[in-house]
């Protein structure tokens, strides 16, 4: 180390993130290390497709876990060497998007109609201009090492070309096609969603009991529905066809209550004669099953609802209301007619758009479709046979369930921000469509010109081909050859299906191969208080405001610390472990570096200590990678804290102290053959603390982010020296409880003598006593040491706290041992507390064990 830097280091007392974070982060950009060259073959190098983000988004706390462990590994194989590239870009985020800036425009007074479509795209591209880096902006701040330089969007020039060849080709192949359907109607966004995009939610409704007269005669079909709006648009009454109530009546007909429309009695297998009366009204306009029983019967689908949630002409007297406003008025017009026979409370599931949180409206709508069950059967069979592992096994069995249910999907969305979907018609002639991945001049038939649809496609269709049209896909790019397929994904369970599984169709049918060899679905963490993080419930974190209170560093080891195969609540704790770390790693290293001798880092073990402090840090290191490659982030984290905290700082750092002042050239080695290690050990999960100490390092040769990565040297492993040093260190502690407990100062050193095999010799120095000490009687034995009476203890006052200790370690096995055996709390309580509460008897128990 020069003496400018030694200088530095000696005035930098404390580790400021703040000061630190934004300097090392250009540096590494200057440096060019997240730019890799496209060579190579995808199996030597290593890659990884960022899950893109909203370009309407902000760096939340979802984005902060998966990056942090994403970025771990892309660190981990960047330092050992291999061409690594982290691909990077924004979704444009079709609704999302659209909807931001239309929130603007009614703050001016305007509609995206008066705009006109063209001016408003406009209008969205200038938007994106000024606000789409924002969280490209934020992922640096997090110390994300991805490729900025190859930033892509999914609009633009060549990713659109990318998307107009997907659908082309699928449409040739017969896969897409146009047709009245049931969608998920979201009246919020004013657009058809996908099944996937929809969630669940229990409702209290009411109930209502309607009688329809069944013609030629006095009998009534009681329906009960919660929708008495939709009863508008029946086209029929259905029964279970096992069930004898009502098995006269199929084949005749019954009157629908203020319409008059005549409704065929049918039998119907889905009807479940168990709820309500066991008849059910049949609306194929407005409700999915139904849809599907009256597609099965051949009814007439009849909507009442239009798709800006008010009635329509076919809802007769009521058009124009709203469906709520209708509602409230059918069950009047019902009660006045003498139809209405009940109602009561009912608690349901109903579905609500994902994205604007309206309930949907099911409706009947002309829309495009891709037909999935020739894509998903390869992508079913290449998770089956492994070739995509999906951790935890959980979500392989989730996946494939799904998938072997799969349904069209929709993916068509009536927007005007997004990937217009090429589809071109001629009003002159009307012949038919015209497909194609270039605008086309004029009518082919007729030389009139072309009208494009007006929809778009669904955001999860440019989303599916992410991983190759990044790579520059449909061309054969260097970066295509030497990266896809990608190596790893890591990813929210919420969108396996909405993501996942379709990059995996796509990247079969197009590419030719899967998209990556492994996926891990990881947890979601939650609020502080269990719920979910949101804005709108007022328990969302800023990660952002946490790197400013504690810097990124911790932050990441913070999530990786908490993250699990189980959702987890926020840890402020775990965060603060991870700050606590970063300060820790900065004082440990500035001791070490400041007093250490111009020596070569290298192991040179002359003690036993050194000896263990170089065994355990060889065990630490093959047990950290492990856990990394296996994605078990948690306990990787936790193990390189302990190795850190307690083996080299607590222990041997205090041990070797006296060697390290005096110049010894060996210790010296050690400790920054050590130091060396543990940075770069550290550096995938804390790349800013550790890249600012290497700094100083007399090894620095360069960025750490491009450093080696440890490997475990196997001859280093000394299993006998591990069991000396740590039976030293756990007599050691013993003495000193013993000596807290008895209420000698620190400064005092007391006689002792040793019965049997001599500890190593820190622990005389460590625990403050003399082995060779002279003194009367013993007056405590602890393991091999017998503490021997002299002036600086008070025997008598000893044994009383001594004999009061005991009492109290009495009273906690008691308590211990008949919580345990309580057969309802070991029943009934989480595990975790269970397995605590045996672990505090276990202690109690040893700790009187000791003292009697």
């Amino acid at each position: 180390m020069d003496a400018a830097r030694r200088k530095r280091l000696e005035e930098t007392t404390r580790y400021d993130p703040s000061e630190v974070e934004g300097r090392i982060f250009a540096e590494w950009m200057e440096g060019g290390y997240f730019h890799p060259p496209a060579e190579g073959t995808p199996e030597e190098n290593f890659s990884v497709a960022i899950p893109p983000p909203n370009v309407t988004g902000a760096l939340h706390m979802g984005h902060a876990l998966n990056g942090s462990m994403q970025d771990a590994l892309v660190r981990l194989n960047r330092m050992r060497g291999r061409n690594t590239l982290w691909i990077l870009g924004t979704d444009h985020a079709g609704i999302a998007t659209q909807a931001v800036v239309e929130k603007g425009l009614r703050a001016e007074g305007k509609t995206r109609q008066e705009l006109g479509r063209e001016e408003f795209v406009k209008r969205v591209w200038a938007w994106k201009e000024e606000y789409g880096s924002r969280i490209v902006e934020q992922y640096k701040r997090l110390g994300a090492s991805c490729d900025y330089e190859r930033e892509r969007f999914t609009l633009d020039g060549d990713y659109v070309r990318a998307v107009y060849r997907v659908f082309k080709r699928l449409y040739d192949k017969g896969y897409i096609y146009r047709d009245f359907y049931m969608v998920n109607w979201d009246p919020g966004s004013h657009s058809a969603i996908s099944d996937l995009e929809v969630e669940n939610r229990e409702v209290e409704d009411a109930l209502y009991s309607i009688d329809y007269p069944v013609e030629g005669g006095d009998r009534v079909l009681t329906v009960a529905t919660v929708r008495p709006e939709t009863m508008l648009a029946d086209t029929a009454v259905a029964v279970n066809p096992d069930d004898d109530r009502y098995r006269d009546l199929v084949g005749k007909f019954c009157v629908l209550p203020l319409v008059g429309r005549r409704l065929p009695i049918i039998a119907d297998e889905h009807v479940d004669p168990e709820f309500g009366t066991g008849a059910l009204k049949i609306t194929p306009g407005h409700d999915p099953n139904d849809f599907e029983i009256g597609r099965r019967h051949g009814l007439e689908e009849i909507g009442v609802i239009g798709a800006d949630g008010r009635m329509s002409e076919e809802a007769g007297g009521f058009a124009g209301m709203t469906a709520a406003e209708a509602q409230v008025a059918v069950v009047t017009a019902l009660r006045t007619d003498g139809r209405l026979r009940g109602e009561e409370p009912y608690v349901h599931s109903v579905p609500f758009s994902h994205r604007s949180g309206e309930r949907i409206e099911p409706l009947i709508s002309l829309q495009w479709f891709c037909r999935m069950d020739e894509l998903a059967k390869p992508a079913i069979e290449v998770v089956e046979r492994d070739e995509v592992r999906i951790t935890p096994p959980q979500w392989k069995r989730v996946y494939l369930d799904w998938m072997g249910e799969i349904r069209p999907w929709c993916i068509s969305r009536q927007l005007w921000w997004g990937h217009r979907i090429p589809v071109w018609y001629c009003d002159a002639c009307e012949a038919d469509l015209v497909v194609a991945e270039e605008p086309p001049q004029r009518c082919g038939s007729c030389g009139g010109e072309l009208r494009q649809e007006e929809d778009v496609l669904d955001t999860w269709f440019s989303s599916a081909i992410w991983p190759f049209a990044t790579l520059g896909w449909p061309d054969e790019t260097p970066e295509l050859r030497a990266f896809y397929p990608t190596s790893f994904l890591t990813t929210a369970r919420e969108i396996l299906f909405l993501w996942v599984a379709r990059m995996i169709m796509t990247g079969l049918e197009f590419p030719g191969d899967v998209p990556f060899r492994d996926v891990y679905v990881h947890s979601v963490i939650q609020a502080r208080d269990g719920r979910r993080m949101s804005k709108s419930l007022g328990t969302g974190i800023d990660p952002l405001e946490e790197i400013d209170v504690h810097g990124a560093d911790a932050l990441r080891f913070g999530l990786l610390a908490m993250s699990s195969t189980q959702d987890v609540r926020f840890s402020d704790a775990k965060v603060q472990q991870g700050r606590d770390l970063a300060n820790k790693l900065w004082n440990a290293s500035r001791l070490i570096l400041l007093n250490t001798v111009a020596v070569e880092p290298a192991p040179r073990p002359v003690c036993v200590e050194d000896r263990w402090i170089l065994s355990r840090l060889q065990r630490t290191i093959a047990s950290f990678t492990e856990k990394l490659e296996t994605y078990d982030f948690a306990h990787a984290a936790q193990e390189a804290y302990s190795f850190f905290w307690r083996d080299l700082c607590d222990w041997y750092l205090e041990i070797v102290k006296p060697r390290l002042y005096d110049g010894e050239a060996e210790v010296s080695a050690t400790l920054l053959y050590a130091l060396e290690r543990v940075l770069s050990l550290l550096h995938p999960t804390m790349p800013f603390v550790t890249e600012e100490i290497w700094g100083f390092h007399p090894a620095h040769d360069g960025h750490l982010a491009v450093h080696a990565f440890p490997v475990a040297d196997e001859s280093l492993v000394d299993a006998a020296a591990e069991e000396d040093v740590e039976s030293g260190i756990r007599l050691t502690q013993r003495l000193r409880a013993w000596r807290d407990l008895a209420g000698v100062a620190a400064a005092v050193m007391l006689p002792a003598i040793v019965d049997g095999v001599e500890p190593p010799g820190f622990v005389s120095r460590l625990s403050r006593f003399e082995f060779d000490g002279v003194g009367t009687e013993p007056v405590a034995s602890i393991g091999p040491v017998k503490v021997l009476d002299s002036d600086q203890l008070d025997a008598a006052a000893v044994a009383e706290r001594l004999e009061k200790r005991r009492a109290e370690l009495r009273a906690e096995v008691e308590r211990g041992e008949r919580k345990l055996g309580n057969e309802g709390f070991v029943a009934k309580a989480p595990a975790e507390v269970v397995e605590e509460e045996r672990g505090k008897l276990e202690r109690y128990r040893d700790e009187l064990a000791e003292l009697e």
